[in-house]
């Protein structure tokens, strides 16, 4: 069981100090394993191509009027005057040199149709639309990487989930990029009762996605997405005065899938964004006529209940698998429930059939993929192939074969899988959405004994697996690094191999 510290502490270690504590100090018996090149500097020109840049200077620029005022600290205002899903307070910006501020940002939309691996078709124009991005970037423009991640946040439980932001915020602010989340359909917008119009009537009552009500498919929605990034590359005041050389289209689960019916219909025609990251989405297969990168990041959940036809790696095209993942885990639902029960949002049952929510972290794969993206996006550098996770086809879907322990083979393999303390899979069934919280079962203090005899023993093994992984370019040194510290915090190995509750 991998609950060596608690979540929350070790997401909020001071930067400094975990800075100080390098790879090689931590990771003494590594090879040596050189991470991506860093992101070169702010300066350097937008990485579009130049018929990229025609067809984005042909995309809309919209009004931006911010920063939003807000109350402050977020949860102690019962009007909600402060924007949805803020940073929480266990995650200080402001000492990591970050500031957060909200924007609206409206004009009129174009509404398109999607059809399958052809250009979208524009159905009307004129339409109009406001809606919000939240805004997380350096304050200091020396610190500033020159890429801005943009999210299309997630919308499945009725409000603005920044997936993507909650998971790799440490990394994130640790190399210096800039955050956008756009809230781009109307569910998260205007439907009841955790939408922006319903929960702070007060703050977000003039937003509208609809076009008074007209038009209620999202179709306007890639428009809107569209004309985001848009405010993010010409408009200075976004950014507090940074000029992006790179911008990043991100998504994770239900809006992944609107991001990949966005990539193959509309990022042709619009061409706002440098590449694509797609986590736990459904999708595909994609177009490989587009020049923008697309890297897709997956779990078991989705190798069983929705892999896409298998597509190959391509120069345009990555796709990674993690084992033993769950399309939600363990530790990026302790953050969100914080969030979540400070603003009032709908709250999680966990009546699953099985002890639910994988501990296998997926931040540090995403982590990776992040920097490889940037490198590929501007240097052509491939990202590492990685296997994907093996599943046998049957007449009712896919099935999983397991080894002795329960685990997958095949796949990206963290040390939660390849030095185990636990079974750890994509697969469960229950109430709501325990099909998509995998499970995890602890092993037996006995087995435990003989896996490891001895705390040094596990320490080894995870450092052996980690050292492949950040040789084969799926984790970063930092993070590497914080998986070997998590080993050697445990009690794996020793006479009361319990962790501490």
């Amino acid at each position: 069981m991998k609950r060596f510290l608690p979540k929350t502490k070790r997401r909020s270690l001071p930067v400094a100090v975990l800075g100080a504590l390098t790879a090689a100090t931590l990771l003494s018996t590594m090879a040596s394993a050189a991470e991506p090149p860093a992101a070169p500097a702010a300066e350097q020109a937008p990485s579009t191509t130049d018929g990229g840049a025609l067809a984005a200077a042909q995309v809309p620029v919209p009004t931006v009027t911010g920063p939003i005022p807000a109350a402050m600290p977020p949860g102690t205002d019962l009007t909600h005057n402060y924007p949805q899903l803020a940073a929480e307070p266990g995650f200080d910006l402001s000492r990591r040199g970050y500031v957060e501020e909200e924007y609206f940002f409206g004009g009129n939309a174009t509404r398109y149709d999607t059809p399958p691996m052809a250009d979208g078709v524009a159905l009307s124009t004129g339409n109009p639309y406001q809606t919000r991005m939240i805004v997380r970037r350096p304050e200091d423009p020396a610190k500033f990487n020159g890429t801005v991640i943009v999210e299309w946040v997630n919308v499945t439980s009725g409000y603005n989930l920044d997936v993507h932001w909650q998971e790799s915020r440490d990394y994130l602010t640790r190399e210096g990029y800039a955050y956008v989340g756009v809230s781009a359909q109307r569910v998260g917008v205007q439907e009841p009762p955790y939408g922006l119009t319903a929960w702070s009537p007060g703050r977000y009552g003039a937003l509208d996605v609809t076009a008074g009500g007209t038009i209620t498919d999202d179709s306007l929605s890639y428009d809107i997405f569209s004309q985001a990034g848009q405010a993010v590359r010409t408009n200075p005041a976004v950014l507090g005065g940074l000029r992006p050389a790179t911008v990043l289209a991100v998504g994770q689960s239900q809006s992944a899938s609107r991001l990949a019916l966005y990539y193959n219909s509309i990022q042709p025609l619009a061409q706002v964004y440098d590449g694509f990251m797609l986590f736990v989405g459904s999708g595909g297969p994609f177009r490989t006529d587009i020049p923008a990168k697309l890297m897709r990041i997956s779990t078991e959940t989705e190798a069983v209940l929705n892999r896409t036809p298998e597509q190959p790696d391509s120069g345009v095209l990555r796709t990674w698998e993690i084992a033993g993942a769950s399309h939600v885990d363990y530790w990026f639902m302790m953050d969100r429930m914080l969030t979540a029960a400070r603003d009032g949002l709908k709250p999680f049952s966990f009546a699953c059939d099985r002890q639910p929510l994988s501990h296998v972290e997926v931040k540090s794969v995403l982590n990776a993929g992040y920097q490889h993206l940037v490198n590929w996006v501007r240097h052509d550098q491939q990202p590492p192939t990685a296997q994907p996770i093996r599943t046998t086809p049957t007449p009712t879907g896919n099935v999983i074969p397991r080894d002795e322990n329960g685990l997958a083979f095949g796949g990206i393999r963290l040390s939660e899988v390849d030095a185990p303390t636990a079974t750890n899979d994509g697969e469960n069934s229950g109430q709501e959405l325990c099909r998509l919280y995998g499970s995890h079962r602890p092993f037996t203090a006995e087995k435990l004994a003989s896996l490891y005899p001895t705390h040094d023993a596990y320490v080894r093994a995870v450092r052996s697996v980690t050292n492949r992984n950040l040789q084969q370019g799926f984790v970063l040194a930092h993070d590497a690094g914080e998986i070997v510290r998590d080993a050697e915090a445990s009690r794996v190995g020793t006479s009361n191999p319990r962790p501490v509750p």
